[in-house]
């Protein structure tokens, strides 16, 4: 792995650190924020509104990322033309889909009285329809973002694609709570929101423009057919949000039907404690994304391999890590959190660590599939491997209570395993026993010995 690779790779990890913490940090700081302004019946009406517009992110999901891939691949391989030809193309498409649904949703709520539907009532009929349509062209514009950002992916800038993506999703959160403590109401913070989107859009589109020169806006290189080459694995990415959300809510919903609500809440709140090792693990698989594409896309199958091991390495080491501290610290972390309504399982708490550390290695592995392109059959794998789950859980949580429905979550993990390894292993040319050796195989300058050395050497220089 050269000295440039490991550079971006640092990079990037940085730029997902601040992008992770910004978002935590936004989670965390509307709510008291809001509820210092707003009353309670209004903050909870704009959260009911807020959730309404983020399903049509289902309509155009996977475009942006789609292009992106394709375009880093083609960049890599030298061929810019045809790189550009990808980025009209979906640029077009996505302006007609959003174009499309956006007349589409206008006529919706014309006719429809939106604000009895969703039993809004500190909120005005015509104010709710004006807010749903304000985030609706955020949410719709995102996409439109990524396809931007995917652009610095291209040519080996995406810690810097990211940065600006996060600087910009924290400048339209502080308009927002400006909005609120100038005393505005919910339609105009919503419409200070869509603004500062529509602002950002245009200033990434800039940025792009300036410093890649070769990126043109216009329809003179878009072809129909780079459309249709993209359409299919687009439309595969939507079974990954849809299958994420039968493996969350559909799961919640047969512990639901077959132990009561009591047991929902016991159920989740001890996931939620245990999934805390999966955010680690997706900012690994949002680091080494970019250079596996860039690697496949230059040929490179070597480093395609290095990087996948080394990825699922730390993935799993990670991981480990994580879980074993939340299994010293999460049932006390649980009895405190929940103020001591939740008991604290310690053995439910196992079996979820033991999801988690089963999803880490298929998760990461994937990203060799997806930053490739050639992911179909995993979503469709994936989709029927959460659906049978769901269905497994009811009757596993019948048989033996909560414990039953934990041990239902292993099937769908195990699932992907089974068939994501290998078919990543394909790709990188690699072979399962020489791929599980190397996760055992750490650089000489992770060893037990060379880190025992650091430190004998540091202690050394401080008593200097």
């Amino acid at each position: 792995m050269d000295s440039g690779t490991k550079r971006r790779l640092g990079w990037s990890f940085l730029s997902n650190i601040v992008s992770r913490f910004s978002q935590t940090a936004i989670t965390f700081i509307q709510v008291p924020v809001f509820l210092h302004f707003w009353s309670m019946q209004l903050y909870g009406s704009w959260l009911v509104l807020n959730s309404i517009p983020n399903y049509l992110a289902f309509s155009n999901s996977g475009f942006g990322t789609v292009a992106g891939n394709d375009m880093t691949m083609l960049v890599a391989g030298g061929d810019r033309e045809h790189a550009l030809q990808v980025f009209q193309s979906c640029w077009w498409l996505i302006m007609t889909i959003c174009t499309t649904i956006t007349l589409l949703l206008c006529g919706t709520l014309y006719f429809l009285p939106a604000a009895r539907l969703l039993k809004i009532g500190a909120i005005s009929e015509t104010d709710t329809k004006w807010i749903i349509f304000y985030l609706a062209v955020s949410i719709l514009l995102a996409q439109l973002e990524m396809l931007l950002q995917s652009a610095y992916r291209s040519i080996g800038r995406y810690p810097y694609g990211a940065f600006v993506k996060s600087a910009m999703a924290v400048t339209a959160f502080t308009c927002t709570l400006l909005s609120v403590a100038l005393g505005y109401g919910a339609r105009t913070t919503a419409l200070v929101y869509a603004v500062a989107s529509i602002a950002g859009t245009l200033f990434l589109a800039l940025l792009v423009k300036h410093d890649i020169p070769w990126i043109e806006f216009g329809w003179r290189h878009a072809r129909f057919s780079e459309i249709r080459r993209i359409t299919r694995p687009a439309i595969a990415f939507m079974g990954f949000p849809i299958g994420i959300a039968l493996n969350m809510q559909g799961t919640l919903l047969a512990v639901s039907y077959a132990l009561g609500p009591v047991s929902v809440v016991i159920f989740s709140t001890a996931r939620t404690v245990s999934r805390g090792a999966l955010q680690m693990v997706q900012m690994i698989n949002s680091t080494f994304e970019p250079e596996l594409t860039l690697s496949f896309g230059a040929g490179k199958i070597d480093l395609t391999r290095a990087l996948h091991r080394r990825a699922c390495q730390l993935a799993l080491l990670v991981a480990a890590v994580v879980v074993g501290g939340v299994m010293v610290v999460g049932p006390s972390f649980l009895h405190h959190w929940t103020g001591g309504h939740v008991p604290p399982s310690r053995g439910l708490l196992n079996v979820l660590l033991l999801v988690v550390v089963i999803y880490a290695l298929w998760s990461t592995s994937s990203t060799l599939l997806t930053s490739t392109n050639q992911h179909q059959k995993m979503a469709a794998v994936y989709l029927a491997a959460t659906s049978l789950t769901c269905v497994a859980c009811y009757f596993f949580a019948r048989w033996k209570g909560l414990y039953g429905a934990a041990a239902a979550l292993l099937l769908s993990e195990l699932a992907m395993n089974c068939y994501v390894l290998p078919a990543s292993l394909l790709i990188a040319k690699d072979s399962f026993p020489a791929f599980m050796a190397s996760m055992l195989h750490y650089p000489e300058s992770l060893t037990p010995a060379a880190l025992l050395a650091r430190l004998r050497r540091r202690k050394v220089e401080v008593e200097f």
